[in-house]
């Protein structure tokens, strides 16, 4: 069993707080990664359903806030639709994703998970004016 390591940082130098996921295979997908990833992050914040959605990428009918993704109206957010999203702005650069110091660019590109592996997602932040 290995304990992954998700760690998020922009372009801008902000780096979160690392996050952990315990993964049962020693070997898995870039793209089932980031489902994993969404899937929990989605979970808990069903859970509980706080006002901001603090995930990979922007939910469908919400706005950006300082601390994440505020919806407009509170619901759930489905998790698959989710998992859709954040393949579709990996596969567009919408994020860039690192295993260690190695960066990763297909979803299907398979990583060995160890103890200890960090994963990072860069999100890259849009340039003012284009």
């Amino acid at each position: 069993m290995a304990i992954v390591t998700f760690v998020d940082e922009t372009t801008t130098g902000d780096r979160g707080a690392g996050w952990e996921l315990a993964v049962a295979e020693e070997r898995l997908t870039v793209g089932e990664l980031i489902r994993r990833r969404v899937f929990q992050e989605v979970a808990e914040y069903n859970a509980r359903t706080p006002g901001v959605f603090q995930g990979l990428v922007q939910p469908e009918d919400t706005e950006r806030v300082l601390n994440g993704y505020a919806l407009r109206t509170p619901r759930r957010i489905d998790p698959e639709r989710q998992t859709e999203l954040a393949l579709r702005a990996f596969a567009g650069n919408g994020f860039l994703v690192l295993v260690g110091d190695r960066q990763v660019t297909e979803a299907d590109e398979e990583i060995d998970l160890g103890l200890g592996t960090e994963v990072t997602f860069l999100k890259l932040v849009p340039l003012v004016g284009g």
